[in-house]
């Protein structure tokens, strides 16, 4: 049983708890309401229903079911496999592992497909699942195929041996050649499904970046991670006014590029081979959409 308390008059029942709560969609939760798992005031009430302030709002959310994830025959962009591990180029608009609602189509359906085994550490949704990119980030990954490779790619991670590179096309153009950008990540308090640097209840989150090329409206950069938060490079950049290009989350909701998404690219990843011990550095190359935009707006700068 989830229970909060009502900010603001007005507002309806089922936006209010698909604010307080990302991880329910909204179709969930108004399928919990009509079930009548929802109270307002102590009684059962409507998706439509418009709150008061202070009103004690409760949500009854069920244990989730056993399910099983079926291997399914979905095309990957394989760039390295041995019996540990497996390294991936995820597509743009690919969820990574199921999750409520979405127990189809995602890069743990394909791997199941692909590998005989994954690692079982994070259950049954997310065998193999080390690391994670969001669903309209594209770029290079790897996947545990055993619990022995899991539990060393997740400490290289958390201690930072592993790193991660990513490159991004931002809006604006930033002055500054290079710098860190330092700011704790959490919940964005007016907007449970946003993450947000915050200065309360926030994880600490550091991100270096590097200018690559500037185009004037534009600018391509390169990403460092020092941390993992959600978002954090999306987050990061739009705090200090350049948000990704495509980023209707965190930046407009209008793009002038034709990309499912917002411009950011997993572009190497370096660790130590769990069993072997050997440093290893895998480069994916830019997708087709990033290239393009690329193109045009260095057409654009050299009048072409």
């Amino acid at each position: 049983m989830k229970e909060f308390t009502a900010e603001q008059d007005g507002e309806r029942l089922d936006v209010f708890l698909a604010r307080m709560d990302a991880t329910l969609s909204r179709s969930y939760i108004q399928r919990l309401i009509t079930e009548g798992r929802a109270e307002a005031g102590g009684k059962a009430v409507k998706a439509s229903y418009r709150l008061t302030a202070g009103e004690t709002v409760t949500v009854d959310v069920p244990e989730p079911e056993n399910v099983n994830v079926e291997p399914e025959d979905i095309p990957i962009d394989i760039l390295y496999e041995d019996q540990d591990v497996v390294v991936v180029n995820k597509a743009r608009g690919m969820v990574v592992h199921p999750a409520a609602g979405v127990f189809h189509g995602t890069l743990v359906n394909a791997l199941l497909a692909h590998c005989d085994d994954l690692s079982g550490i994070n259950g049954a949704l997310r065998p193999g699942v080390v690391h994670r990119l969001d669903k309209e980030t594209s770029g290079v990954m790897v996947a545990a195929k055993n619990d022995a490779a899991h539990r060393s790619l997740a400490e290289q991670i958390r201690t930072k041996t592993a790193r991660r590179v990513y490159w991004a096309i931002l809006t604006g153009n930033i002055r500054e050649d290079e710098g860190v950008i330092h700011g704790a990540i959490g919940r964005n308090p007016k907007d449970r499904q946003k993450m947000a640097v915050v200065r309360e209840n926030g994880k600490d989150a550091t991100t270096n970046f590097r200018v690559l090329e500037r185009f004037g409206d534009y600018t391509l950069v390169e990403c460092r991670l020092l941390t993992g938060r959600t978002h954090q490079i999306r987050v990061h950049m739009a705090y200090i006014g350049h948000p990704v290009a495509g980023d209707k989350k965190y930046g407009t909701k209008k793009c002038p590029f034709a990309i499912e998404g917002q411009a950011l690219h997993s572009k190497t990843l370096t660790f130590v081979h769990p069993r072997t011990g050997e440093p290893m550095e895998f480069t994916a190359p830019l997708p087709d959409d990033m290239e393009e935009i690329l193109r045009q707006l260095r057409g654009k700068r050299y009048g072409e």
